[in-house]
């Protein structure tokens, strides 16, 4: 190679644009700080009072108290184990009856009317009924959030059965596959990618559970350090309470995307 060609493929090099991805993440945080900009100038002229809500600086002072003291990580503890084990529950019913139900013409046709009756009903709808049968302890919140978490895993691990390739079942039928491993080795994989967006939808629907619940008869958790803010008109402590819920769902969110993007590298993006 010529040192003038070099010269070329360099200054082409250099010339190569930049990824439009990498200018849009930069440019994706430009309104929320400017929201965020705008939020402390109101509070500081005295537009937005802070008995209606307390300025940006006010709540990191607050969250930061909350955190020196521990009563954020002791509510964030609570809370966090409330959505494990809900989830946990939630997520058994909704797989196994996704299953039954997308796996079997009978389980289908027993199971999936009950379930659609049932998943039209507003769960968050159900806390008194909850508290009738558990109680006013921790059950009745682990039950809010197992009902918000079964139904949308069941909707979409049922489509996503349902809507396998036929060809590539006939295809493994062919090849000599048995109906379990066409199951295993066709059927579930094709009904992976529906099923990881039920579960973020799933995991979105757990933590607005958890909020209406835990401010229902709870003495625990961010939903409790949240209205018992409210009781004093501490607008600081309501939305540190509320920035950590949306924190925790953006996370447990980007969890789920990197399991994606993990699990669905075969896919052309």
């Amino acid at each position: 190679m010529t040192s003038s060609t070099a010269e070329v493929a360099a200054r082409l090099k250099s010339a190569t644009p930049v990824p439009a991805r990498k200018l849009t993440l930069p440019l994706r945080w430009t309104s929320p700080v400017a929201l965020v900009l705008l939020w402390q100038l109101a509070s500081s002229t005295g537009v937005l009072p802070p008995d209606k809500l307390a300025s940006p600086l006010t709540v990191a002072e607050t969250a930061g108290e909350l955190i020196a003291d521990g009563q954020l990580g002791e509510a964030f503890a609570v809370s966090i184990t409330r959505v494990f084990f809900g989830f946990l529950i939630g997520g058994f019913i909704g797989v196994a009856l996704g299953l039954v139900s997308g796996l079997s013409r009978w389980g289908e046709t027993l199971l999936d009317p009950p379930v659609q009756m049932l998943r039209t009903l507003p769960h968050l709808g159900l806390i008194p009924l909850f508290i009738l049968w558990f109680g006013i302890g921790e059950e009745p919140k682990l039950a809010l959030v197992a009902a918000g978490v079964a139904f949308p895993l069941y909707l979409n691990l049922h489509a996503g059965i349902r809507q396998t390739d036929p060809g590539l079942v006939e295809a493994a039928r062919v090849l000599g596959y048995s109906r379990f491993e066409r199951v295993v080795h066709v059927v579930l994989p094709s009904a992976v990618p529906q099923t990881l967006v039920g579960l973020r939808i799933a995991l979105g629907t757990a933590w607005l559970s958890l909020i209406v619940g835990e401010q229902v008869n709870a003495d625990a958790g961010l939903g409790f350090l949240i209205n018992n803010a409210r009781e004093f008109l501490r607008t600081d402590v309501v939305v540190v309470g509320l920035v950590v819920y949306a924190l925790l769902g953006l996370t447990t969110d980007a969890l789920v995307r990197l399991l994606e993007r993990k699990v669905l590298r075969w896919q052309k993006r």
